[in-house]
């Protein structure tokens, strides 16, 4: 090992959850496990709550909750976890990314409470949304439950594992990139195909008729105004007329107008000037007024005379007010917005015009595009190459620990056309026995292999990946016998650089644990509770007892568990 490998692994030791506390979630009311470094097991019988520390911790990082996870008769729960980091750069880098401050002094506290109508999540004091949780959950916590391991049989979730075992984290980023623009460019071609074949032609005739037929009209907001007030002057024009002649005969014209009744009274002032001297002043007053109402006249007579109720003139403003009334029904409300669409359509019009144009200019790009994303993809592809066979020998190594003694594993990659996860197809072989041919992976029935085989996966990966803990609840399943004592020893020999919990039913994968926990439940003043217990020395073997044999605890199972435990320390 290399002196930059063994620091490297130091790192990963150094970085582990500390402590679970959980308060009123399902059957807890309260309660706050101390975790430590390597393989922690926990063990308890069926039914006492083993996977409930499971789920607050999926909670705890992002999984959706539900209000009946409240223990009956409280309003509120609460989880925290205090992750302690050796190494906390990649849960830092997470940090950053939603603008939160670093983990100080490589202490990380990430607490969630859960009402019936909300939930509020923190992560060293700080208000975050469960994205974020999840974000920190992808750089904290590899989870397997008893399901989990289905997911390798997924050809996505197969190269997910090459990738990792090869570290292409850069070289698949690099290839999605240049592919993405490569889709981008496609589907623009595609939009043009699609806009061709659903009638191109068509488009621009319409547009181009509806860009005449306003351009042609002339329209503009002052021409609409001026237009309806001479339209309604001229549809009036008789009534006007009437009205002014009144009010010019009134001012002017009549025997008995203002300006006769103004005359005499200015002729009668001029003559009381002689005996009341501010007559004067009157008489200018009333002079004044008659020249206001010689003027009013005529005003009121030269707005009548430009009032023309031809024919001619009105059948030309009644055609320009129907014309503004019929672009407004088709096409807008308002003179500015007709406007604002011609605008709209003669840019569209410039668009559909230039798409021949457009669409070489595209299928340029998109030959560029391709030929880079090929080139990307096929680095990306001779390193997987290179990865592959490399992956399937330390695999197969995994598994003859595990009791495959002839077992052999194959990472099968075909070439095929640029896709999201690059040019190949990928298929992951077992062959469990001697003699038997390669089949692929998701054709194996047995869950209790392909359990073995994600164990042996987890393994090889611990030894590339970065994720301080990894939580396995009930991988064993299905397991028993010699079997058994491999997975265990599995688990602890990846102990050596992860920190690992796991739920186990098996006595021989419990003797493996550096720490052993123990679930279990009681019943107070009619309320159950689930407690869970660190075992002493005394107290695990009467567990490994149980698990033996059952309840009711005997010499020879006490014996055999404690074998079992001297063993496992010899």
């Amino acid at each position: 090992m290399s002196l930059s490998e063994a620091v490297e692994i130091e790192k990963m030791r150094g970085n582990m959850l500390s402590r679970l506390t959980i308060r009123n979630l399902a059957l807890v009311d309260s309660l706050s496990i101390e975790f430590q470094r390597g393989l922690n097991v926990i063990t308890g019988e069926t039914g006492a709550g083993k996977s409930l520390l499971i789920g607050a911790l999926r909670l705890l990082l992002g999984e959706r909750a539900d209000k009946s996870m409240i223990r009956t008769g409280e309003t509120s729960c609460g989880i925290e976890a205090m992750f302690e980091l050796a190494d906390a750069s990649a849960v830092n880098a997470a940090l950053a990314a939603v603008d939160l401050p670093p983990c100080e002094d490589g202490l990380l506290i990430i607490r969630r409470t859960l009402t019936e109508s909300s939930s509020r999540n923190l992560v060293n004091d700080s208000p975050v949304t469960l994205t974020v949780l999840k974000a920190l959950g992808d750089v904290l916590v590899d989870m397997h439950g008893p399901y989990d391991h289905q997911s390798l049989l997924k050809t996505e979730a197969q190269m997910d594992i090459l990738d990792a075992f090869g570290e292409l984290g850069l070289n698949r980023a690099e290839y999605r990139k240049k592919y993405k623009r490569f889709q981008t460019l496609e589907k623009q071609l595609n939009e043009l195909s699609n806009l061709d074949n659903s009638g191109l032609e068509e488009q621009i005739d319409l547009l181009s008729w509806r860009i005449k037929e306003v351009q042609d009209a002339k329209i503009s907001e002052e021409d609409e105004e001026e237009i309806l007030q001479e339209h309604e002057q001229v549809a009036n024009a008789q009534n006007i007329l009437e009205l002014a002649q009144t009010a010019v005969g009134g001012l002017t014209e009549e025997e008995y107008s203002a300006f006769e009744g103004l005359s005499a009274a200015r002729r009668a002032c001029s003559q009381l000037e002689k005996y009341i001297p501010d007559a004067a002043n009157w008489s200018e007053e009333l002079e004044g007024a008659l020249r206001t109402a010689q003027e009013i006249s005529g005003v009121i007579q030269g707005a009548v005379d430009d009032i023309s109720a031809g024919p001619e003139r009105m059948q030309f403003l009644d055609e320009r007010v129907a014309l503004y009334r019929s672009l407004k029904r088709k096409y807008a409300p308002t003179v500015p917005e007709i406007l604002e669409q011609l605008d709209e359509w003669k840019a569209r019009l410039k668009d559909l015009q230039s798409r021949d144009d457009q669409r070489a200019e595209i299928e340029a790009e998109r030959a560029a595009a391709l030929v880079e994303t090929e080139q990307a993809g096929q680095v990306l592809s001779n390193k997987r190459q290179k990865a592959a066979g490399k992956l399937a020998d330390a695999i197969t190594a995994e598994l003859r620990d595990l009791g495959f003694e002839h077992g052999l594993f194959e990472v099968q990659l075909l070439e095929c056309d640029p896709t999201a996860s690059g040019m190949d197809e990928i298929e992951f072989g077992f062959a469990p026995n001697a003699g038997e041919s390669m089949r692929a992976l998701r054709a194996i029935a047995s869950s209790g292999e392909i359990s073995r085989v994600m164990l042996a996966v987890k393994a090889v990966l611990a030894r590339h990946d970065r994720i301080p803990l990894l939580v396995f609840d009930e991988i064993d399943a299905n397991v028993g016998g010699e079997i058994a004592n491999a997975v265990g020893e599995k688990l602890a020999q990846v102990g050596g650089t992860h920190q690992l919990i796991a739920i186990t039913h098996l006595p021989q994968v419990a003797v493996c644990g550096r720490t052993h926990f123990a679930v279990s439940k009681s019943v107070r003043d009619e309320r159950t509770f689930t407690n869970i217990t660190l075992l002493d020395e005394t107290a695990r073997t009467e567990e490994i007892a149980r698990m033996l044999g059952g309840k009711d605890l005997t010499n020879v199972t006490l014996q055999h568990a404690g074998e079992l435990l001297a063993n496992r320390k010899g």
